[in-house]
């Protein structure tokens, strides 16, 4: 029992990032609101861009793990915005309160021991919360690179 409960803290540390790369609450407080729609140095994407993909790629395994009814987006279209920035500041902060309330509600989503680690979470599947929030990691990981890359273009970071 004591192991699980190692692993399932070891998994949300990973959801909160920082273990082995920057987390991307360091990033957030980098980028200003005026740079967040360029796509420097003909990248094919803005930094608002990835960080909204990597927040609808989560909620998306949010609710796969978590509704009582869910329903499949289609890929690519929902999960990119149509824009490469956002409109106002206040919809960048809404964007940005909903990555963070959907990372702790997939923390504790995970860290609730009722919630099998090995079990598949919707019938039908073998998809395990396990998969579900390594995959999450993975994909976060994945990106949070491409938004350093970012913000290094933009000359915002040096390290």
């Amino acid at each position: 029992m004591a192991e699980t409960v190692e692993i399932r803290n070891q998994l949300a540390r990973h959801l909160k990032g920082g273990e082995a790369f920057m987390p991307v609450d360091e990033m957030l407080k980098e980028i200003k609101f005026e740079k967040l729609g360029e796509r420097p140095n003909n990248l094919p994407y803005s930094f608002y861009e990835l960080f909204y993909h990597i927040w609808f790629a989560q909620n998306d395994i949010l609710n796969y793990c978590t509704a009582k009814v869910y329903e499949e987006h289609e890929w690519p279209k929902n999960y990119w915005p149509e824009n490469p920035a956002p409109d106002t500041e206040a919809e960048w902060h809404e964007l940005q309160q909903s990555y963070f309330d959907d990372r702790q509600n997939l923390c504790d989503f995970l860290l609730n021991p009722e919630n099998d680690l090995m079990k598949p979470v919707r019938p039908g599947t073998n998809h395990s919360l396990l998969r579900e929030i390594l995959i999450v990691i993975e994909h976060s990981a994945y990106h949070n690179g491409q938004l350093l890359i970012i913000l290094r273009h933009l000359g915002l970071h040096s390290v």
